[in-house]
């Protein structure tokens, strides 16, 4: 070691060039720096995996809910068509989407109101990477309506 100025001490490093004792001190904060870089990385490439995957999963959910309540829209009442009137029956419609939905693996609710038929979806996405973080999964969660329309709507 040698003494270049009173509060600075110098000793040969690496192929004898000299090293301030200060430099000591900073051993290893790189190895911390990259382990705290690759986990962010590690953490933000499961976000991008993860989250596509939970956005296609909902958007086949959303797919199969509009599905589901096209199939409940169309059961007309047979009464109210005989009478003249166009009318939506609210158990065959339910019965309906509900069967469509058991058909396909799904389960959710179907509800009529009026001559609206909608279909509620609750599911969940396993993650492929965020789980060794601790999140397993991923809600998803849609809604779809249909009505039946009839007749002509609009002039051409």
């Amino acid at each position: 070691m040698t003494a270049s100025s009173p509060g600075l001490m110098m000793r040969s490093g690496p192929q004898g060039r000299p090293v301030t004792r200060w430099a000591a001190y900073e051993a290893g904060s790189l190895t911390a720096f990259l382990a705290v870089l690759c986990l962010s990385l590690f953490i933000l490439i499961g976000l991008v995996v993860d989250a596509g995957r939970a956005i296609a999963a909902r958007s086949s959910a959303m797919d199969e809910a509009q599905q589901a309540a096209r199939t409940g829209a169309g059961q007309l009442s047979v009464a109210a068509l005989r009478s003249g009137q166009v009318e939506i029956d609210a158990g065959a419609a339910i019965r309906a989407a509900d069967a469509y939905l058991s058909s396909i693996g799904l389960t959710g609710t179907a509800s009529v109101v009026g001559q609206t038929v909608s279909v509620h979806i609750a599911t969940d996405e396993p993650t492929v990477i965020l789980g060794i973080v601790g999140i397993n999964r991923i809600a998803i969660s849609v809604t779809a309506s249909a009505i039946n329309v009839h007749g002509v709507t609009r002039e051409d």
